[in-house]
């Protein structure tokens, strides 16, 4: 039963994002254009991601489990940091250049074509070099410093 409401959900998820155009990056790219022709249609499904996010929230905090019984595992950190700030900006230009994020990415890949193929494999690139520095950084840490 989890799968197949995984599967539908993220079906949902998908038809969302093409019936919103955040699949179609030349319809992002118009968006992020305020110096140009702007397209200021996906603001509208932002601000619906919003609403809905905030009347969800509430709840997930007090609930435990999922409908499905799921632990809900919410984020934890309250503190603006160099990370989250270089994450964001990295998030920011690729979606900038592209016209994808990871979801709509995937949506996309699905339907075919060599630019979402390259946009994958670039973000599967980017991953694997994000956790590769993070072991990095965690072993160095780790390692106690000769005197």
């Amino acid at each position: 039963m989890k799968l197949l409401m995984s599967l539908v959900a993220g079906l949902v998820f998908g038809l969302g994002l093409i019936v919103s155009g955040m699949a179609n990056p030349s319809k992002v790219l118009g968006f992020l254009d305020l110096a140009g022709n702007w397209d200021p249609s996906l603001a509208f499904v932002m601000g619906g991601a919003l609403l809905v996010g905030s009347l969800a929230f509430p709840f997930a905090n007090k609930w435990q489990r999922s409908l499905l019984g799921e632990a809900i595992h919410l984020p934890t950190a309250t503190k603006i940091d160099r990370r989250l700030v270089l994450g964001g900006l990295t998030f920011g230009v690729g979606w900038g250049l592209a016209g994808y994020c990871p979801g709509p990415a995937l949506v996309s890949l699905a339907q075919g074509g060599a630019k979402p193929l390259l946009f994958f494999v670039a973000m599967i690139a980017g991953m694997l070099v994000f956790e590769l520095l993070e072991r990095i950084s965690v072993n160095r840490k780790r390692k106690p410093h000769a005197i």
